[in-house]
């Protein structure tokens, strides 16, 4: 007890043993390789031990680094913890909320002033981002996610499973070959999510076999995108519906044939397991879970022939 402890190197060495990664640690620490590097030489020097072997693929523990590293791992992870706590206690209330551009801009967005209105006091910040958050490492309390529900060591729950369906422009489906099958909408440009996946797997489920012409039209990353190119009449978009019920109420977009098609996949509220705890977050929740159920919308009915 007592004595001064190298904590730069410790951290070092810690995040390189998490990300097998001297690159990767520099990033987490906001600091250089050569940095990174230096402190986990100075502690291996101050030890008298080898921590780390390179690989092809990076960096490994070596057996005396792998018996020390769950105890300082797990020591970071609790000072990060009780700073955390520290901040939230004299913090005002607000949640921070990260999900995918097209889920923040087609349904959560739109619905944020009912939640404002019934909780005035709460700060709701919304980061839209396609990358995949750690709830550990950034600042985010709430993140809304599109999976199976299978996220070790974080809490989950189902929020909504939405359906996919054909939508286009009203002119282009008026103007062009009608569609009584799914198979039908073949004849028509097709846009593509960017894996090239959702019409092969929707016409699949609905009796279709392989045709060479599910895979052929640009493809867009978003659904946000899809929605738009639709809109502009490009072709048929096949996507979930909460993201095209605006369009399709007000006539800039019908459904083409109605068939949707619940995928496997669903949007999931995600937290770290002791975040829902704290007042804010588990009213920011509740209110999701409600807006979920409460603000389902008619069924969509197709564009009608002639």
């Amino acid at each position: 007890m007592g004595r001064v402890l190298p904590l730069l190197a410790l951290r070092a060495f810690a995040e390189t043993g998490r990300h097998a990664s001297i690159k990767r640690a520099a990033a987490a620490m906001g600091v250089t390789p050569g940095a990174v590097s230096q402190q986990v030489r100075l502690l291996e020097e101050r030890l008298g031990i080898t921590l780390f072997s390179r690989t092809r693929y990076g960096v490994e523990l070596t057996e005396a680094g792998a018996r020390a590293y769950p105890a300082i791992l797990s020591a970071f992870d609790q000072l990060e913890a009780g700073l955390d706590a520290l901040e939230a206690s004299n913090a005002s209330a607000s949640v921070t909320v990260c999900t995918v551009p097209s889920f923040a801009a087609s349904w959560l967005v739109p619905r944020l002033g009912r939640f404002t209105s019934r909780h005035p006091d709460i700060e709701v910040r919304v980061e839209a981002s396609a990358t995949l958050t750690d709830l550990r490492r950034e600042r985010v309390d709430v993140a809304i996610r599109h999976g199976l529900g299978d996220y070790p060591g974080l809490e989950s729950v189902r929020l909504m499973a939405p359906e996919l369906i054909p939508v286009a422009s009203p002119a282009l489906l008026s103007a062009g070959a009608s569609i009584t099958a799914p198979s039908d909408c073949l004849a028509y440009p097709l846009l593509q999510d960017s894996a090239r996946a959702d019409w092969r797997l929707w016409l699949k489920a609905l009796g279709t076999q392989d045709d060479p012409r599910i895979e052929r039209g640009p493809s867009f990353d978003d659904d946000f995108l899809l929605v738009r190119a639709a809109v502009a009449g490009q072709g048929i978009a096949l996507v979930r519906d909460i993201y095209a019920r605006e369009e399709i109420a007000d006539g800039r977009l019908a459904v083409a044939i109605d068939r949707p098609w619940p995928s496997e996949f669903a949007y999931y509220v995600v937290t770290l397991p002791a975040a829902i705890e704290r007042p804010a977050i588990s009213h920011f929740v509740q209110w999701l879970m409600e807006e979920a159920q409460a603000r389902q919308m008619p069924a969509l009915q197709p564009e009608a022939d002639g």
